[in-house]
């Protein structure tokens, strides 16, 4: 293909997207609205509108009416006409599992489910995404959140042996020909939680986590992008230099006389470093009563007016699917090539 086709494609596609993005926002739409909000001409904008009616990805509504002229068609964004699966693969002490949901393009859950798995291997994950599949073959994009250090596709390090230094991610999308993205678990619950808080302007935050039988992580959100490191190890707080052995961090992380100082090293740490506006802090070892301790030996090393508001996180599972539900329905951006052969 040469250049000039290739560029002309490429525009192509942005003004889709553009008109796509529009119409989510703008609920309904004619014609000239669309032009109007997308600055395309009129013909560029009625001819993508034709294009994407005629797949069906588009609803054509009742036309509004007129002063004399042929009634404007108005057009509709269709939620349902593709899917996204978003799968959760969390360690458990005795059982690990699978939390999945299949969404719609606004983000709804179509359907929702858990599944307990000893051990979980990819067999196991493919087998799930095999039967979504078959029962949504509209489904365009998987994400996959684990509990890990995710390194272009690959969990290196984590908390489920048979899942690290599997290509994943690869496997998954050349089997069923779709968008996929795998990433750690902590970064997408601080995706999550920022999102949530619909924020003015770009903020820095992050999500702390302290787990029963896990070693702590956090979710880090950087002027309003995850920041993930060049290897990706960033928030990986277990490592921090707490001047002690990996059993014996372990241990005082599970004794209630020892968690707030040691919890505060790791929350000390991040101030210095991200200096962020908030810091949730969740998992099932921490306590509504840990926050105000923390926050006192935080302030034992950090100026009161650099200390950002520390919360208690009750609910992170809601803001982990929420924060892979909006990174994989951004995945499909210039992706919409339906595989028709699972049509």
């Amino acid at each position: 293909m040469n250049p000039i086709t290739n560029n002309t494609i490429r525009v192509k596609k942005m003004n889709q997207e553009l008109v796509r993005q529009t119409l989510k926002t703008m609920k309904q739409a004619t014609k000239s609205t669309v032009a109007r909000a997308t600055g395309l001409s009129i013909a560029t904008s009625g001819s993508i509108l034709n294009e994407l009616s005629a797949t069906g990805e588009l609803l054509e509504l009742e036309a509004e009416e007129s002063n004399g002229g042929r009634p404007a068609k108005v057009y509709q964004y269709n939620m349902n006409f593709s899917y996204i699966a978003c799968i959760i693969v969390k360690a458990g002490l005795n059982a690990h599992s699978l939390q999945f949901m299949v969404a719609n393009l606004a983000g709804e859950a179509v359907e929702e489910g858990h599944e307990e798995h000893m051990p979980m291997d990819v067999a196991t994950i493919d087998q799930l995404i095999s039967k979504l599949i078959s029962h949504y073959p509209e489904i365009q994009a998987i994400g996959i959140g684990v509990p890990g250090a995710v390194n272009q596709g690959v969990m290196n390090t984590g908390d489920i042996q048979e899942l690290i230094n599997v290509e994943l991610e690869k496997l998954i999308r050349e089997k069923y020909e779709i968008e996929v993205i795998l990433e750690n678990d902590m970064n997408l619950t601080a995706y999550g939680f920022y999102h949530k808080q619909e924020y003015d302007e770009e903020k820095s935050v992050a999500v702390v986590t302290f787990i029963e039988g896990s070693f702590p992580g956090a979710g880090l959100m950087v002027n309003g992008h995850i920041h993930r490191g060049s290897t990706r190890f960033a928030g990986e707080i277990a490592f921090l230099p707490y001047g002690m052995s990996r059993e014996e961090q372990f241990q005082q992380l599970h004794d209630r006389n020892t968690f707030p100082s040691l919890s505060a090293h790791a929350v000390t740490s991040l101030i210095a470093v991200m200096n962020p506006e908030t810091i949730a802090l969740t998992g099932s070892l921490m306590q509504a009563a840990d926050i105000d301790l923390i926050r006192q030996e935080c302030l034992k090393n950090i100026p009161e007016m650099h200390m950002p508001q520390l919360i208690l996180l009750e609910h992170p599972d809601e803001d982990y699917m929420h924060g892979l539900i909006t990174m994989t329905l951004e995945s499909l951006a210039y992706s919409y090539q339906l595989v028709e052969k699972r049509r």
